[in-house]
């Protein structure tokens, strides 16, 4: 421990976001980060504990505390400060393979599990983490370093998100052969065409794919497995098939009026401006327009966020976001104690930029929508809701949401966006392997495991888990990587944490 009071000498500091109002003309990501003789004060700030929660990744009160990759925090919290740069990526990459991304778009569980909550602001981590990878970057400790050994061992990866890369990236280390396959035009998954660009410049990925291919291993792109590429295939020509293809299949809103031109799945949205972006800059005008249009997105989550966002970028002319929960207090109840995860009122960036635009928050809060209402045209023009208020079950005493009675409202809307989660995998990867899923129509296997009842076919992240963070992706890829190789090897030496 470098600094055993640092965190009573120097207070939290995070990175300067840029004014709403002025980041919402583009889409490049928009935080100013320390100058690194300063975010080593923020080390400095890490107490070193004898419990460390913020490594802890555990389920507490239902929720998970702390990193659920075990990152080694303490360790290259105390690295950063000394300025041991090198040896802080070293600890750091030997939990994370992709710290690039987390330092990103990772809600930082570690924070939020950190003892300096207890009487006052968390260590920075996911700042730190940040200066940690871009610096290893900058300084060449994040160049490629190819196995010295091969097994000829050959592994098929479907699916290009976090989970499929760390399980990639784990099992190249190891010395088989790697093969990713992807359906898209590039090589991502979530991270590529889920979370938009300023959360997440994909220059990010594709510098991070440059080194995996260096590394070894094969990317296929326009490869969608099931359809264009036989399931058949790749079980004859290879030794086993990781399948990693997200929980991409969008909850839809069976109501009246549903068929009404301007209603589109979240995802849609955000994938055809990301793609039109990484096209064009914008200039093909092949995403879905939001210019002008009063847009309604249902769904108050991440994903919701990053609709509010976008469209706010695209020129909306209005946005409003739609919850069915009620609103989260502002500060922790006497029932959720630390450590457990705060279930707090969080404004993300996009809900910032509308209040800064619109002068109030875009969310609503207990209300549903009842029905999508359309003009001659079949165009979309207004929507019917109603307020909700928490109800317990008579028999099971489970809360629900429940209708008011009279009040129902009318309100203008040209564009809804559904960004009401996701169902899990698409049936159609599922059957062409045959394997089995379970009642949520996530891919099953036995507990704890990753094997599914195919033989040499194993499965990992959303599609195994659900709907899910990028860090429980990266954790699920790695833990699905060491069951593969113990299968191949009959044995393992792949580290999870």
């Amino acid at each position: 421990m470098g600094r055993p009071t640092g965190f009573l000498e120097y207070e939290r500091v995070v990175s300067a976001a840029e004014e709403p109002k002025t980041r919402i003309r583009h889409f490049k990501e928009f935080h100013a980060h320390l100058p690194l003789e300063e975010q080593k004060l923020q080390g400095a700030r890490c107490m070193s504990c004898g419990v460390p929660f913020c490594q802890s990744g555990m389920m507490i009160g239902g929720m998970a505390s702390g990193c659920p990759l075990h990152n080694l925090v303490p360790e290259w919290n105390d690295a950063v400060y000394h300025e041991n740069w090198e040896q802080a990526y070293q600890r750091l990459k030997k939990t994370n393979n992709f710290p690039e991304f987390t330092s990103r778009v990772c809600p930082a569980l570690c924070e939020a599990a950190c003892i300096c909550n207890l009487n006052g602001d968390p260590v920075s981590t996911r700042e730190n983490e940040y200066a940690v990878i871009e610096t290893a970057y900058e300084r060449g400790y994040a160049a490629p370093h190819p196995p010295k050994v091969r097994t000829g061992k050959k592994v098929a990866v479907v699916g290009s998100g976090p989970s499929g890369l760390a399980a990639a990236d784990q099992l190249n280390k190891r010395g088989h052969e790697v093969t990713v396959f992807e359906r898209e035009d590039r090589i991502g998954g979530l991270l590529r065409y889920g979370i938009p660009n300023m959360k997440l410049e994909k220059q990010v990925i594709d510098r991070k794919i440059q080194v995996m291919e260096e590394e070894g291993i094969r990317f296929v792109t326009g490869a969608d497995v099931g359809k264009s590429h036989k399931a058949a295939d790749l079980l004859k020509g290879f030794d086993r098939v990781i399948l990693a293809c997200g929980a991409s299949e969008p909850r839809d809103l069976k109501l009246p009026g549903r068929d009404a031109k301007g209603i589109h799945f979240a995802v849609d949205f955000l994938k055809s401006v990301t793609k039109s972006l990484l096209d064009s800059d914008l200039k093909d005008q092949k995403y879905i327009p939001v210019k002008g249009k009063r847009v309604v997105v249902i769904g108050g989550g991440d994903t919701g966020n990053d609709c509010t966002g976008t469209a706010l970028r695209l020129g909306a002319k209005n946005v409003i976001q739609i919850e069915m929960m009620p609103k989260a207090p502002d500060t922790r109840a006497a029932d959720n104690p630390w450590p457990q995860w705060p279930r707090i009122c969080k404004t993300d960036y996009g809900q910032e930029e509308a209040i800064a635009l619109f002068g109030k928050d875009p969310r609503v809060y207990q209300t549903t929508v009842t029905e999508f209402v359309k003009n001659k045209k079949g165009e979309l023009c207004q929507i019917k809701t109603v307020r909700l208020e928490p109800k317990p079950d008579a028999d099971t005493g489970r809360i629900s949401m429940v209708p008011i009675k009279g009040t129902e409202q009318v309100m203008d809307a040209d564009v809804v966006l559904i960004a009401a989660g996701f169902m899990g995998c698409q049936d159609y990867v599922a059957k062409a392997f045959r394997v089995n899923v379970d009642g949520r129509t996530n891919v099953a296997t036995e507990p704890g495991g990753y094997e599914t009842n195919v033989p040499k076919v194993f499965t990992a992240g959303d599609m195994h888990r659900g709907q899910s963070l990028v860090v429980w992706a990266i954790r699920e890829g790695r833990e699905a990587a060491r069951a593969v190789d113990e299968s191949l090897m009959g044995y393992t030496n792949l580290s999870v944490q």
